[in-house]
C-alpha cells in the first residue's frame, strides 16, 4: 500500500497550470526524486502536499486517507513532516532549543511558555535523540549562529525528524551547499531511508542517482516520466527536455 498517492494533482495561476493532472505514489520507506527544469512546478506540487497551497482538482491520500483539503497542522499530526529551500531556524538559540521548539510546536502547547523548556524531559528527550540522528548530538548547546550553512540543513532534518513523522517532504536539502556538505547530507539520508518515506525536489543530479529508488520527472507541470534511476538516465524524452547534455553518471 502506497504512504502517499497523489492522482490528477492539478494547480492552475490565472492561464498557467503549475501541476497539470500529476500522479505520483511514494512508498513506506522509499526515496523517491522529483527533478525538472525551473519553473516545472515541482515546488507548487510539494506545497500542495503540505498543505500550504490548495489544489484546484484532484487527489493527495497519505497513509489511506484523504489529505486535499486538510489543513498544514492536521497533515503535519498525521506524520507529514517538511523542509524548505531556505533555511528556517532560530540563529540566536542553541541547536538544541531549536529542536525542542519545533517538538513543542508539534505537540501542540507552543504557548506554554511559563513551562521552563528544561523541565520538559520529554522534550529535552526527544530533540536529543533527533539530533544525534543527524549528526549533531555533540553540537546540541552550540548557538545555531556559528553553525556551517550544511550543519544548519541538517538542523533542519533534526527538526523535522523530532515530530517523529512517516513522510519527510524536501525541497532541495543540497540548495547552497559544497560538495563535502552535500556528500554529508546524502549520507544522513541514505540512513533515514526504510525507516522514512522520503520526497524530495532536488537540482542536485548526483546527488539524487545515489539517493532515489525512483524518480519522477516533471516539465511544464506535467510527470513525463517516472521510473527507476537507470531507466530515467535512458530515457531519450528525459534527456531532451531536461537532462540534455549534462554527465548522467550513477
Amino acid at each position: 500500500m502506497s504512504l502517499l498517492e497523489v492522482a490528477g494533482l492539478v494547480k492552475r495561476f490565472g492561464g498557467l497550470a503549475a501541476t497539470d493532472g500529476v500522479d505520483l505514489t511514494v512508498m513506506p520507506g522509499e526515496a523517491h526524486a522529483v527533478i525538472g527544469p525551473n519553473g516545472a512546478g515541482k515546488t507548487t506540487l510539494i506545497n500542495q502536499l503540505a498543505g500550504e497551497i490548495r489544489p484546484d482538482a484532484g487527489s493527495i491520500r497519505f497513509d489511506g486517507r484523504e489529505i486535499a483539503h486538510e489543513p498544514v497542522y492536521r497533515r503535519a499530526l498525521m506524520g507529514l513532516g517538511r523542509s524548505y529551500q531556505i533555511t528556517s531556524v532560530f540563529p540566536e538559540f542553541s541547536v538544541l532549543a531549536n529542536v525542542m521548539l519545533a517538538v513543542q510546536a508539534h505537540a501542540g502547547h507552543s504557548f506554554r511558555f511559563w513551562h521552563p523548556l528544561v523541565a520538559e524531559r520529554e522534550l529535552v528527550e526527544r530533540a536529543r535523540e533527533a539530533l544525534t540522528e543527524v549528526g549533531l548530538g555533540p553540537k546540541a548547546d552550540v548557538l545555531v549562529a556559528s553553525l556551517a550553512h550544511g550543519e544548519r540543513r541538517q538542523l533542519e532534518v533534526a527538526m523535522t525528524l523530532a515530530s517523529r513523522p512517516k513522510l519527510l517532504l524536501l525541497d532541495e536539502p543540497m540548495a547552497g551547499m559544497s560538495l563535502a556538505e552535500s556528500e554529508r547530507m546524502v549520507e544522513l539520508l541514505s540512513g533515514l531511508k526504510g525507516r522514512y518515506g522520503l520526497l524530495l525536489v532536488e537540482h542536485d543530479m548526483d546527488a539524487v542517482w545515489k539517493l532515489a529508488d525512483r524518480i519522477s520527472v516533471l516539465v511544464y507541470g506535467r510527470v513525463i516520466a517516472c521510473g527507476d534511476p537507470a531507466s530515467i538516465r535512458e530515457n531519450a524524452e528525459v534527456r531532451a527536455a531536461y537532462l540534455g547534455d549534462q554527465e548522467v553518471v550513477a
